[in-house]
Order: C-alpha cells, then structure tokens, then sequence
C-alpha cells in the first residue's frame, strides 16, 4: 500500500493543467457564474473549460454588448464586471505582434484594478483580487490581461494555488454626530424631499428607505435605476412633478444619487439657491461635488438608511401630510398627468409616444424588468412604465450609452430564469437605439430567452419623415446631400429581423394592434417576440419647464 500511495502521489505531481483551465477554475472558486463573449483562438479554450465547471458562457455577436450584459449581471447580482483579455504572446512584446497594445496601461485608466499575471501560478491571485476590487467601496469594473501563450501553456497542477473566495464587501457605517445632524436638518424642513439614487437599488435598501418614506411622510424622486427601490406607484412617489419637486424644495436627502448632469447638478435655476442637501455615498470622492452639502453620510446607503430611521424611532416626526408641501407637489402632479392623459388618449394615427406608452402600462405585469433606450423613448417611456421592483430598471445610465439595450435584456432574462422565474423582461428601444445591437437578437434566439422587444419607430433619431415625405426628397437629389442627418429609412420592418431568427414578430401600426400584440407576446413564453410600433415621424415630448442638457437651433 504504501508504495501505490507514493506512486499516486508521484502521478500527480506530475500532472498538468492548461492556464485555460487555471483561469476557469479561478473564477469559479470566485463564485462568477456568467461569462460573456465573443471568442476567437485561442481564448475559445477559456470558455470551453468555464463550461465544463458549470460557468454559463454566452457567446454575443459583438464585444460592446457582451460587455454590457455582463455589466447588467455584475449590477443585479452583485458581482461586477471583470473583463479579461487575450493580448499578444509575451516572446513577442515590442516587434509588432498581432494586435500589440499596452492594454493593462490604457485600461487603468477606466478601471478599479489592471493587472497582467507575470506567471500562469499567479493567475488565481490576480483574478481573486480584481473580483474583491470590484466589489469593495463603490462597486466598479477591473481589468485581467492574460498573454496568448498563458492560455495553452502547461503548469504542474500541485503549483497552483487557488485563494479562497473573497469575503462579502464589508459595510460601513457614517458618523453617529453625523446621523444625528442629518435627522436634525430633515425635522427642520419645511418642503424635504428624498432622492433615490441607484446606489439604494445596488445596497438593497429597498426596506429601510421605504420605511422611512412612510414612517416620516416624505415625498420622493427616483433617479432612473432607483425606480423601484419604493414602487412608482406608492403615494408618495412624486415622480410626475419631478421639476416642482426639485426647484421648491429647502432640504434633499441624496440617497446613492449623484448631482451630475441628470440630476442638474444640484444648481439653480432648477434648485433653490439656498437648498440644504444631505449626501449619502459609499465613496468619499463624491461628497461634495458641485454642491457643498450640509451633512455627509458615508457609508453603505442600507446601512446609513438604518441609522436614519433609528434617530425617527427614537423621536418621531412626520412631514405634514395635509401641509402645504405636499398640497403644492399634488397640485402640479394632477396637472401634469391629465396632460399625459390628454395625449395618450389622442385617436389619430399613427400613434404618438403618450399613447404606446399608455396601452404598454396597462398590460406591463407589475414584477417585469424593463430595459430602455433611446432618447424620447427613454426619457418618456421612464416617466409612464412604472417599476414596483428594486432593480428591475435597466437604461443607458449616466452616460446615455446607446446600444446597450439588448445586452442588458440578455443580461435581466438568465437573471431572472435563474433566481426568479416567471418574471418577464421587456425591452424598450427606440428605432435608432435599435440599430447599434440588433444583431444580438439572433443571440436571444440562440439561448431561447423570452424577451419582448418593443421598437418604437418614428423613423429617425429624435424625428424622422414618412413615406411620402422621403419619396419627394429623394425626387429632387440624391440622399446622402438632401435627407437629413437624423432621419432613417421610413416603415422599416424590423420585425422581420426576429422572425429570421425564429422568433415571433409583431407590425403595430394601431392601439388594437399593439393590444392585442402586447397580449399574445405576454402570453407566449416559449420564444421571443418583437413588436414594430410605428408611431408619428413628428411625435415628440409634452412641453417641459426646462430645456434639456444640450440645446439645438434646429
């Protein structure tokens, strides 16, 4: 016996293992579950051995949308992106080797962490410390580059060592004297509001700010992925008076909310002068940007929510339900809906935005994930399809990526099939947000996922033509020097672009047509559908008090 145990130790010391397979094991210690792509040699290895561990690879057919579904997973699961790699074989560094770039030096730039492993034995410490980087402090993505050569390189198996899977981020609490002057500054105001941020969405603090939102009677606004952190559809959701809202009140509690550019960085005209602003952020950086607040919080928003309303336990107060306060914010969002009503309830065709949107809202079951993009849209399908749950919102965020749309669907559907089944995505797009990732619906046919695509098409960017129009421009000369720069090609029937994959394709040109559509789509989970909503050329956005972020003399 004893000379068969030396024998067996003896073979193993001598086995070996692909860095493929190293990078694959790594990971799976690390608990990551998606790996999305597009795979070429020979990184096809590292996706070959990710699914013999039972790691679930999508393959895309573009790398921005793979990176974008794996975004979306990182932002609804918890585990952030970490993008990985192939770079030029290290003998060849410096002599103009396929694709050589300095890829760890350019993407330090974006990222938390970048590294490039010096040695296949130290992949599982890079991989294990880009994962706990992404997930530590405000959750961001990190960057591996592996050598072509490490993917097929072999190594003993006995000298690699893999690290333990990082621990949970750990959560931090702000200042009690802090608490406790964000609860004095709240008692004080006489027309408070709360700003619920994605930050909330990612901490889960659904629980805690919405107790608090009850608890104290305080009007709210979420930011576009904080709807449904407190349901649109609760009382106290002012969302439809969003611009009175931020302009009249005297103190805002900002949970997880940036003061950027959507959030018009906190200044005049669109605020107070004199607005007191109370920050809650998981990153010390961000406190105090634009505006210099009143009370900072740092530290885990759920956590910091919690210490909030322990200070309203212990001595209780309410925003004066029937005050002035909430008399004016009802006031303006009662006028502000029959406006949307009025619009929706237009009988001509073709359609415009309000109307779509009002037929869509009616069917929408209230547990969806709704993805969106586009730029009407978006902005107005945010403020009509309501969300009930935290994190089921996905749109192009602070940076207005357009062409994350179907990556995000894609993303929201293996979610959903894993953790809660039955739960429906529904993609909003518009036609030209459409066009940069509408490939990948041949990805979704792939996997079979039942997502509703809803293109809404206008037949341009912000506003197109119809037929008749586009055929007399084209009479006169040729369309690169007479068609305007943001029309597309009129009636297209994108539709058609599911159907050739094997899903199910809807022209919608009526509100019975979209109902009727939209119901059998709902109905139908065993395949995806695409609803072609053709709506009017011209159609735009209800008068708003305050122009949008960037202007135009058109």
């Amino acid at each position: 016996m004893p000379e068969s145990n030396s024998a067996e130790g003896s073979d193993r010391s001598e086995e070996q293992v692909s860095g493929a397979k190293v990078i694959a094991q790594a990971l799976k210690t690390q608990d990551v579950e998606y790996m999305f792509g597009v795979v070429g040699i020979p990184v096809t290895e590292i996706a070959l051995a990710a699914q013999e561990l039972g790691i679930k690879y999508i393959g895309m057919r573009n790398e921005q949308a793979a990176c974008y579904a794996a975004s979306a997973v990182g932002y609804l699961t918890g585990r952030p992106l970490i993008v990985i790699g192939g770079s030029s074989e290290r003998n060849q560094e410096a002599m103009g080797a396929f694709q050589e770039f300095p890829q760890v030096e350019a993407c330090r730039l974006y990222t938390k962490f970048s590294a490039r492993p010096s040695t296949i034995e130290l992949i599982p410490f890079i991989i294990e410390k880009a994962v706990r980087s992404s997930i530590y402090g405000r959750p961001g993505a990190c960057y591996i580059d592996i050598p072509a050569d490490f993917v097929t390189l072999q190594a003993n198996v006995t000298s690699i060592k893999y690290k333990e899977c990082c621990m949970p981020p750990p959560v931090s609490m702000a200042e009690t004297s802090a608490v406790c002057a964000a609860a004095s500054v709240l008692r004080d105001a006489k027309q408070p509001l709360l700003i619920i941020g994605k930050g909330a969405a990612y901490s889960h603090a659904e629980d805690s700010i919405r107790k608090l939102v009850e608890q104290c009677s305080l009007p709210f606004l979420p930011t576009p992925m904080g709807k449904g952190v407190v349901p649109d559809n609760h009382p106290n959701c002012v969302g439809a008076a969003r611009s009175r809202a931020l302009q009249s009140a005297d103190v805002i509690v900002l949970f997880g909310a940036r003061l950027n550019w959507i959030l018009h960085f906190g200044l005049p005209p669109r605020y107070q002068a004199d607005v007191k602003f109370i920050q809650i952020d998981i990153c010390a950086e961000e406190l105090g940007n634009n505006v210099r607040p009143s009370v900072i919080l740092l530290g885990d928003i759920n956590a910091v929510s919690k210490q909030l309303l322990e200070q309203f336990d212990k001595t209780p107060w309410q925003c004066p339900p029937d005050g002035q306060w909430w008399k004016t914010l009802r006031e303006k969002m009662k006028s502000n809906e029959a406006i949307s009503k009025e619009l929706a309830s237009q009988k001509s065709l073709p359609m415009n935005y309000y109307t779509v949107f009002y037929h869509v809202q009616e069917q929408l079951p209230q547990d969806s994930f709704i993805v969106s993009e586009g730029a009407n849209t978006m902005d107005i399908g945010r403020t009509m399809l309501q969300n009930c749950l935290p994190r089921h919102r996905l749109d192009a965020g602070s940076f207005g990526t357009m062409g994350v749309g179907l990556g995000f669907a894609i993303a929201a559907a293996l979610v959903a099939k894993d953790r809660s089944p039955g739960q429906r995505v529904i993609c909003v797009e518009g036609d030209s947000a459409f066009g940069f990732s509408g490939m990948e619906v041949e990805t979704i046919c792939r996997y079979n996922l039942p997502i509703i695509l809803l293109v809404v098409n206008n037949n341009g960017i912000y506003q197109g033509f119809d037929a008749d129009t586009w055929e007399k421009m084209l009479h006169f000369q040729e369309a690169a020097t007479t068609v305007p720069p943001m029309c597309l090609l009129p009636n297209s029937h994108y539709e058609q672009v599911m159907t050739t994959f094997g899903g199910k394709g809807y022209f919608v040109r009526t509100p019975e047509e979209l109902q009727h559509s939209l119901r059998q789509a709902l109905q139908d989970t065993s395949k995806p559908c695409l609803l072609n909503i053709m709506i009017e050329p011209q159609s735009t956005r209800k008068a708003q008090d305050f122009h949008w972020l960037t202007r135009s003399n058109m």
